[in-house]
């Protein structure tokens, strides 16, 4: 099936770590025919994302960004929008997580380190790129949220928090642009098989896929197909969703 990506523009932030979802959505996209955009905090990590973009016959265009900040956002906004015209797809993939503790021991500044980049790093790129889409009546925006917004989880309580909001937040612009032209909607992710595989606590990792009826952990290409589908007209009636990838973990 012909997703119809083909010369479309996307920015996907946090695409810089070599092993997260954030580089399989990028080259997911790319083998669709999309131009990229790749952000991250990482500029060598950017630049490594989009040198194999460009390997796969792509636009690439590596900016360093700290989306928690909304002038860095704006600033990257703007040099992109400058050298490649326009922006047809936003994914929201940046995301962090604060060690794992009890909520007892947590402290304001673990709060506001969750938040900033989790949920307030989605605000302010969708912020930066909405007027941009609905003045052509037309974009995409795709959020990871994580399945431990709608299961919680225990010592994640900041993390499950904030990407709750992604979601929630997900449905709230969904309604107000819908007529616009722009569809948004959001991937909650199982376990992956990224960073969070090499920074689990010892018997975890054989707890959780315990549980997983598919008995296996997501993948970045698990995320970056999803993402895909979402980001084309295929996916054109589905609007304000949170959609599962986590191999049956939240089915029940």
């Amino acid at each position: 099936m012909d997703l119809g990506l083909k010369d479309k523009v996307a920015l996907v932030t946090g695409a810089g770590s070599q092993i997260g979802f954030g580089k399989g959505i990028a080259l997911t996209l790319a083998r669709e025919g999309c131009d990229i955009i790749v952000n991250d905090v990482n500029l060598e990590g950017a630049e490594q994302t989009a040198a194999e973009v460009k390997a796969l016959g792509r636009k690439a265009m590596p900016v360093k960004a700290d989306v928690s900040s909304s002038a860095e956002v704006n600033a990257m906004i703007k040099a992109a929008l400058m050298e490649l015209g326009r922006i047809d797809i936003l994914v929201n993939n940046a995301g962090a997580a604060t060690p794992q503790k009890p909520f007892t021991e947590t402290t304001e500044a673990d709060w506001n380190a969750d938040i900033n980049i989790n949920l307030m790093g989605v605000v302010n790129c969708t912020k930066a790129v909405i007027d941009h889409m609905i003045s052509r009546q037309s974009g995409k925006i795709v959020s990871i949220a994580s399945t431990v917004a709608r299961t919680g989880g225990v010592n994640m309580t900041l993390y499950g928090a904030a990407k709750a909001g992604v979601s929630a937040f997900t449905k709230g612009l969904a309604a107000e642009v819908a007529t616009s032209g722009i569809n948004v909607n959001c991937i909650a992710p199982g376990p992956g098989d990224t960073g969070f595989a090499l920074q689990a606590p010892p018997g975890f990792l054989d707890m959780i896929m315990g549980i997983i009826p598919q008995k296996k952990f997501t993948t970045p290409q698990d995320i970056g197909n999803a993402v895909a589908f979402l980001a084309s007209d295929v996916s054109i009636n589905i609007v304000g969703q949170t959609l599962s990838v986590d191999g049956g973990l939240t089915m029940y």
